[in-house]
């Protein structure tokens, strides 16, 4: 299992087969990429922030749940902080699993955790000024089915 937090961007394929490579139990890997979108029109910067070493145990501790949950195999889960333009990748989450259900299963428990509850905290960027992103009640109800 391997949680990272960083700041520079990362290679979705590289990391995709890196964690795909020499897989001989598991059945099933799944992959997940976020990317900062512009949904409203005349996004400039996503401001990303968390707090160091709170964040990172936050993840492993998440991911290891899931891995326990599902007996995956391996989990990965990558999230950038800092300025990021839309259409960058924001996270990735990977699983393998023995099956299908639990390595999609997983994935999405880990997907739901960090758009709900992971410890980031994001900005919008405008040409009218800067707002914090609210939490939503739609990712709180689908991290609440597991």
């Amino acid at each position: 299992m391997r949680v990272v937090v960083q700041d520079a961007p990362f290679d979705f394929g590289q990391e995709a087969d890196a964690f795909a490579t020499g897989r001989t139990v598991s059945g099933a890997i799944v992959t997940f990429t976020g990317v900062v979108r512009d949904v409203a029109g005349g996004l400039k910067a996503m401001e990303i922030e968390h707090y160091p070493g709170m964040t990172e145990a936050a993840l492993t501790e998440i991911a290891g749940q899931a891995v326990t949950r599902w007996s995956l195999e391996d989990a990965l889960v990558i999230h950038r902080y800092g300025t990021l333009a839309p259409g960058e990748m924001i996270m990735m989450v990977a699983t393998a699993a023995r099956h299908r259900k639990d390595a999609f299963e997983a994935a999405e428990y880990l997907m739901d955790y960090l758009k709900s509850r992971a410890p980031f905290w994001k900005r919008e960027v405008t040409a009218d000024g800067a707002e914090w992103v609210a939490a939503r009640a739609v990712d709180e109800d689908a991290l609440n089915r597991w």
